[in-house]
């Protein structure tokens, strides 16, 4: 089979092995018999394909991966030893015998994301067994990232950092969103972002990101963000549109950039000429906040207390009403976890009591939206260290001003 991409590519063996060992602790402490695994994320994470699969992982002992389609890509691509053709869903159980498994009389799903159809499937295939959600246990497994996994969110950071640099050079007065979208995601495509930014929230979609311009960058949508945008039409309700961009107003680019599987999100302000003052300040704002939050955001530190010490700053600034986002359209968080996924854990919000980890990979977002006027504020992807959030996305952080040209 030809295949363009390099073998270089492949998840390690060992490193999927790790990757399941340490799901198949946390499976022994809930006394959970086994799990199995169909989301594509999921799938990738733990068996290094997303080939048309169902991944059997036992509390104890070697996994096995049943492969519907494509059984000869899933054979080149997975690091699980043991794979084997998978007729349909009715041969799971036969299957699972066959192996030298028997029937779990408890079995984990992703329970937050696979179809009611299939799980009520699975029920009917397994009538003995009890189903248990194990979304939370893999979440958690996937929050603290290996070293294998910070190299390739390093290089999705760099590339995202020269996109972003390309950003000055084709921005400019009288074109609009969704024409710098383009150029700017032909950029990204050149330096091999692979076009889909997977989340797991139910319903939630993204296409590279936000790019809007004044007012309409402050038009709230559905999705789970601080900014939304108009979109190019209702079917899609968020992002680019067909305003044009004009001079003296602040451009907002929040894109992600995907490097085998991994994600690097980051937000930056662009101009054409300078913006008011006000809005200036208001940018330097959440500058200041992001180096407070980034000293305290330390192991052991709960995601919930990162959250409440940048509402309490906002508010002494006086900027609480318009802080991720304004009115009832507010949301309550100021930054969440990255990998796989653009919404893993931890979620810096309201509540959250999950500690802080070495090797969590947060991307952290404050931004004031001002509604008929626009959006300033900055994102960058950060690993947790001892000392605290290490940035790894770099580009320049202040106000990208081009200039006006007559």
């Amino acid at each position: 089979m030809t295949v363009s991409w390099s073998f270089d590519d492949i998840t390690p063996r060992d490193e999927i092995a790790l990757r399941i060992q340490r799901l198949q602790a946390k499976l022994q402490k809930h006394q959970i018999e086994g799990a199995l695994i169909l989301q594509n994320s999921d799938l990738f994470y733990f068996a290094g394909t997303i080939q048309q699969s169902h991944l059997y992982i036992p509390a104890e002992g070697a996994p096995l991966l049943m492969v519907r389609k494509s059984f000869e890509r899933a054979r080149m691509e997975s690091g699980i030893p043991h794979i084997v053709p998978l007729s349909g869903t009715g041969q799971i159980a036969t299957l699972l015998t066959d192996n030298g498994f028997t029937i779990p009389e408890t079995l984990g799903l992703e329970l937050d994301v696979i179809p009611a159809q299939t799980y009520l499937q699975l029920t009917q295939l397994l009538p003995q067994t009890r189903m248990i959600g194990v979304s939370h246990l893999i979440r958690e497994v996937r929050a603290i990232k290996s070293s294998y996994e910070i190299d390739i969110m390093r290089e999705a950071a760099r590339c995202s950092d020269t996109v972003f640099a390309c950003v000055p050079q084709i921005l400019r007065e009288g074109m609009t969103e969704i024409e710098l979208a383009g150029q700017i995601e032909a950029h990204a495509r050149k330096l091999g972002h692979q076009g889909v930014v997977r989340m797991r929230l139910w319903g939630n979609e993204l296409f590279y990101g936000h790019l809007m311009c004044g007012a309409s960058a402050a038009v709230p949508s559905y999705l789970a963000s601080p900014t939304g945008g108009a979109g190019i039409s209702p079917s899609i309700a968020q992002g680019p549109g067909s305003n044009r961009i004009e001079r003296h107003e602040p451009v907002l680019v929040d894109y992600v950039f995907v490097c085998k599987g991994y994600l690097s999100d980051q937000t930056r302000i662009f101009s054409i000429g300078r913006i008011s003052d006000d809005l200036i300040e208001a940018h330097m704002a959440m500058l200041e906040l992001q180096t407070i939050i980034k000293e305290k955001a330390k192991p052991g530190v709960s995601a919930g207390q990162v959250y409440a010490l940048a509402l309490q700053w906002v508010e002494d600034a006086g900027y609480a009403e318009y802080f991720m986002g304004s009115g009832n359209q507010r949301i309550r968080f100021i930054g969440h976890g990255i990998g796989l996924e653009l919404d893993e854990y931890p979620f810096l919000a309201a509540g959250q009591k999950t500690l802080l980890e070495k090797n969590m990979v947060i991307a952290l977002e404050p931004k004031l939206v001002f509604p008929g006027r626009g959006v300033v504020g900055i994102e960058n992807t950060h690993i947790v260290t001892a000392d605290g959030l290490t940035p790894l996305t770099r580009y320049r952080e202040d106000i990208i001003e081009t200039p006006v040209h007559l």
